[in-house]
């Protein structure tokens, strides 16, 4: 069975969105990477059950939060949301040391991220 990984929340200031969640739930935030990205990797913590994410900033007024799921085969699982009657939202792309992540919208409009975890991608 898949389940969900990682949450990403949109914010319009990533660096406030951190502050405010660190102050309201103690959580452990830092800025990822360098360059033109602006993503923060977000601890919850490893008290009881939970997952950790990430902010970014908001590329369009109606972005939400944002569910990733555990997935064997981006591939095959993008062909399955297509049979089910979902979208393909963007195609499958490499997360350096990560793996392969690609998101689609389900039958409502609501956007998932698939992962097929794998630390040798580039």
């Amino acid at each position: 069975m898949s389940r969900i990984v990682h949450f990403e929340i949109n914010a319009d200031e990533p660096e406030r969105a951190a502050a405010f969640y660190r102050d309201l739930f103690g959580w452990k935030i830092n800025k990822w990477g360098s360059g033109t990205m602006d993503y923060w990797i977000v601890d919850t913590g490893d008290q009881g059950p939970g997952i950790n994410g990430g902010f970014l900033k908001r590329s369009h007024a109606n972005c939400s939060t944002v569910n990733t799921i555990n997935v064997e085969d981006v591939d095959a699982t993008l062909y399955k949301v297509k049979v089910a009657g979902g979208q393909v939202a963007s195609p499958k792309f490499a997360v350096a040391g990560i793996g392969w992540l690609a998101y689609a919208t389900d039958t409502e409009g609501n956007v998932f991220g698939i992962l097929a975890p794998d630390e040798s991608v580039k």
